[in-house]
C-alpha cells in the first residue's frame, strides 16, 4: 500500500481511537470537575461495560444486533447503578475528600476487577458487531462499523454538550462545579447532583466500552488504557472542558494511530507524556482550562 492510503487507514483507526476516548474521557472529567474527585476505578467501570456488554449479548439469540442494542442500554444502566451505590456507600461517607477518595477508588478498581475475573474468567471474549457493512474507498475496504462508532461518539457528544449548557440539570452541575456551599445555600442538593455526575461519567464510559469492544475484546484487564489515556486526555484539554476534552482526544486518538502504525504503540505513549509534561510545566489549566485566580 503507497503511503497515501496507509496514512489514511492510520488516520481512520485514529479517529476511532479518539471517538472512543473523548467518551470515556468526559466521563472522567465531568467526575472530576463537578465534584473534585479523582476517580481511579473509572478505567474499572469501561472494563466492566465491556464485560456486561459480553455477558448481555450472549444471552440474545439471532441477529447479532438485537443482543447489541440490548448490550448498550444494559451495560451502562448497570454500570451507573453500581457507581450510584459506589457513592453513596463510599464516597458520600469521606464526604468527598480529595485524598480520601483516592484511595477509596483504588480499593474500588481492585474490588470491581476481582469480582470481573471471579466471575467472567481471565479470557479476553468477543462481541460480535452488530453489522459487517465495509465501506469501498478507492485503495481498500474499512469497516462500516468503526465509521458508525464515529457518528455515535459525535451524537453522544452533542447531546452531553445540550445537556450541559442548555439544560436546567446542566445550570445545576454547573452552580455545583463553581461554588457547591453557595449552591447549596440556594438549595441544591449537592449530595444528589454529586451522586448523579459519578453515575453518568460510569455510564459514559461504559457506553464506550460498549461500542468498542465489536473491534476488540473484553478482558477483566481492559481498564488500564483508557484510565492513563483519559488522565492525559484531562490534563491537556483542561480540567471540566467539553472542548478541551474533545480537542485533546483528537490530538491523542489520531496521533497514536498514526505513530503506532508508522512507528511504534510505545513511542506513541512516550509523545503523549511528553505532551502532558509539557501543558503542566507551561499551561497547568490545560489548553482551554481557566487559571484558578
Amino acid at each position: 500500500m503507497a503511503f497515501g492510503p496507509h496514512l489514511l487507514l492510520a488516520t481512520l483507526e485514529g479517529l476511532v481511537t479518539a471517538a472512543v476516548l473523548a467518551l470515556t474521557a468526559l466521563g472522567l472529567s465531568l467526575v472530576f470537575g463537578v465534584m473534585r474527585v479523582v476517580n481511579v476505578a473509572h478505567g474499572e467501570f469501561f472494563m466492566l461495560g465491556a464485560v456486561l456488554a459480553w455477558a448481555v449479548a450472549s444471552a440474545f439469540g439471532g441477529h447479532p444486533a438485537v443482543g447489541f442494542v440490548a448490550a448498550l442500554v444494559v451495560a451502562p444502566l448497570i454500570v451507573g447503578a453500581l457507581a450510584l451505590v459506589a457513592d453513596l456507600l463510599v464516597l458520600k461517607r469521606l464526604n468527598y475528600n480529595p485524598e480520601a477518595t483516592i484511595v477509596a477508588t483504588i480499593g474500588l478498581l481492585y474490588i470491581i476487577q476481582q469480582a470481573a475475573l471471579s466471575f467472567y474468567g481471565p479470557e479476553a471474549r468477543p462481541v460480535e458487531a452488530p453489522f459487517s457493512y465495509r465501506v469501498l474507498l478507492p485503495w481498500f475496504g474499512y469497516s462500516g462499523y468503526k465509521l458508525a462508532v464515529i457518528g455515535a461518539s459525535i451524537l453522544l457528544l452533542l447531546a452531553t454538550w445540550f445537556v450541559l449548557a442548555r439544560t436546567r440539570i446542566g445550570m445545576v452541575m454547573r452552580a455545583t462545579q463553581y461554588d457547591s456551599e453557595t449552591a447549596q445555600a440556594f438549595g441544591i442538593p449537592v449530595d444528589r447532583v454529586y451522586a448523579g455526575v459519578f453515575a453518568v461519567g460510569a455510564m459514559l464510559a461504559a457506553v464506550a466500552a460498549v461500542l468498542i469492544v465489536p473491534t476488540s475484546q473484553a478482558h477483566y484487564l481492559m481498564g488500564r488504557d483508557p484510565l492513563l489515556l483519559s488522565f492525559i486526555v484531562v490534563i491537556i484539554g483542561g480540567l471540566g472542558s467539553l472542548r478541551g476534552t474533545v480537542v485533546a482526544a483528537l490530538l491523542i486518538g489520531v496521533s497514536d494511530g498514526i505513530i503506532s502504525v508508522f512507528f511504534s504503540p510505545t513511542l506513541a505513549k512516550i509523545i503523549a507524556t511528553l505532551a502532558v509534561a509539557m501543558v503542566l510545566v507551561f499551561r497547568p489549566q490545560g489548553l482551554f482550562g481557566t487559571a484558578a485566580r
